[in-house]
């Protein structure tokens, strides 16, 4: 039990990248799109389909008024890392470790938006997550509409980010060990022990779920949250 544990953590801990799930700040959850206006990334059907921000790629929708739904991807990639992009079934923006988005959003009334457009402006700008302000920045392009600005000073997006947990996960004063993973598995199943971590491990409100075991293995591993 314990290797099959341990081969999970340098499994999951090599294939998982460097922050944990994300969410839209709901006071700061607009962007401006020069021939359409206002973009909200937070309330798509009252809010459970808003954008998420996974450790390698968005998913979830914007809303237009003027335009309509926005896809950013459906979040299950078929390589379950990224989003291929090369036909219209595994399509969507990917996040990369530092932050940069690329990839392809779908507006059911203007077609694609490409998050790789801003890196290729001049000067550059491309949309990426500024991990420094919790917030997105630069543009995206749009062949039917133009630029999506994501670097207004005023109206930004905000992201929050989850915080992870100590991979010393028992408490016992020793990191990344068999029993802090068996400690683990055993909170996420409802029995915490009195010095031991939360089963929400990635921070971010949901626990004991896929992304805190990923979370926490990519912690274990020696990566960052």
């Amino acid at each position: 039990m314990k290797r099959f544990l341990l081969t999970a953590a340098l499994v999951l801990s090599s294939t998982s990248c460097a922050f944990a799930q994300g969410v839209i700040d709901p006071a700061n959850k607009f962007a401006w799109q020069e021939n359409a206006g206002w973009t909200n990334w937070a309330d798509a059907n009252l809010g459970t389909q808003s954008v998420l921000i996974d450790s390698t790629y968005l998913s979830g929708f914007i809303w237009c008024e003027n335009l309509g739904w926005v896809n950013t991807g459906d979040g299950t990639p078929t390589n379950g890392i990224s989003y291929a992009n090369v036909n219209g079934t595994d399509f969507g923006v990917n996040v990369d470790g530092l932050g940069n988005l690329t990839g392809f959003a779908w507006g059911e009334n203007v077609g694609w938006i490409n998050f790789s457009g801003g890196a290729l402006a001049t000067p550059a700008q491309p949309a990426r997550i500024d991990f420094g302000t919790s917030r997105l920045r630069g543009y995206a392009w749009c062949e039917n509409l133009g630029w999506l600005n994501l670097d207004d000073a005023t109206h930004f997006v905000g992201v929050i980010i989850g915080t992870c947990g100590s991979p010393d996960f028992d408490g016992d004063g020793d990191q990344g060990t068999d029993l802090d993973i068996e400690a683990f598995f055993a909170c996420i199943g409802g029995d915490c022990c009195g010095t031991c971590g939360s089963p929400d491990f990635d921070g971010d409100g949901d626990q004991g779920t896929d992304l805190d075991i990923e979370a926490f293995f990519r912690v274990l591993g020696g990566g960052a949250c």
